[in-house]
């Protein structure tokens, strides 16, 4: 048997942010096994975490696919780490995983994960995106990971309804949507959309900030910036770019615990 834990993450309280499912192991199991557990679980990760040393391994999978970088997933893990007590708060969360070496540290009831940033590149919009997104779209730029649109103001953001299928065509990654905020407690507001890794519509994505970070520090001027996921379920993320690393801060709460049989 394994235990399992599902966690809100980016959410102060439960049942907002983005859930993930945490499975502490003594050593990974095929990676079959790990992918059925993600697809029965069906949100959008599943951490598998295995100890080495003084460091964790850690994989991440979708219901469809093994990714190479999540955030939230990440932030659940060292929240479940910390909370039963095998780490203590005062150490640092380590990570290694197919994105090079991850930390999370835990700051005044929040996390902070240091990640790569990853910066984008301007590029002519793919024929088909503004069609597949239904609205008109302002910039388009590529990341190693995502790419990114900027539309015209909040209420578009809020209000798109992509056409999935059309949109995995056009654009068969993670696509970040995004505008400046028109609310002061935040700067700047986004969605994401990963209809290829079996995600239509993620509800927080950490790793979608490794590339809003440099973006909007860009833009806006800011080193510390405050961002808001405008899903139906919601999410807060401190942002803070530093030269090839974003600094993502974030809290989360324990919703459910249990067993795999």
């Amino acid at each position: 048997m394994a235990k399992i834990t599902q966690v809100d993450a980016f959410s102060a309280e439960p049942f907002g942010g983005n859930p993930a499912a945490v499975c502490i192991l003594p050593s990974f199991p095929p990676d079959d096994w790990m992918q059925s557990v993600a697809a029965e679980m069906n949100l959008s990760e599943t951490a598998f975490l295995v100890v080495q040393d003084d460091a964790w391994r850690l994989r991440w999978f979708t219901p469809g696919v093994e990714v190479d970088l999540c955030g939230h997933a990440t932030l659940a893990a060292a929240h479940v780490l910390w909370e039963e007590g095998r780490l203590d708060r005062q150490h640092v969360a380590c990570f290694l995983t197919r994105s090079g070496e991850l930390r999370a540290e835990w700051r005044d009831e929040w996390i902070v994960l240091d990640f790569p940033a990853d910066p984008t590149e301007d590029r002519e919009a793919p024929d088909g995106l503004a069609d597949a997104l239904g609205v008109r779209i302002d910039r388009v730029a590529t990341g190693a990971e995502y790419g990114l649109v900027e539309v015209k103001n909040e209420k578009q953001l809020r209000s798109l309804a992509p056409d999935y299928a059309a949109l995995e065509q056009v654009h068969p990654g993670g696509l970040i949507a995004t505008c400046e905020s028109e609310r002061d407690e935040w700067d700047f507001v986004s969605r994401f959309f990963a209809p290829a890794y079996g995600i239509n519509e993620d509800p927080v994505t950490g790793s979608a900030h490794c590339t809003l970070g440099p973006w909007w520090q860009e833009r806006l001027g800011k080193d510390e910036m405050t961002a808001y996921q405008a899903s139906q379920r919601g999410g807060l993320v401190r942002v803070r770019p530093e030269g090839d690393r974003v600094h993502l801060g974030g809290q989360a709460v324990t919703v459910m615990k249990g067993e795999l049989l």
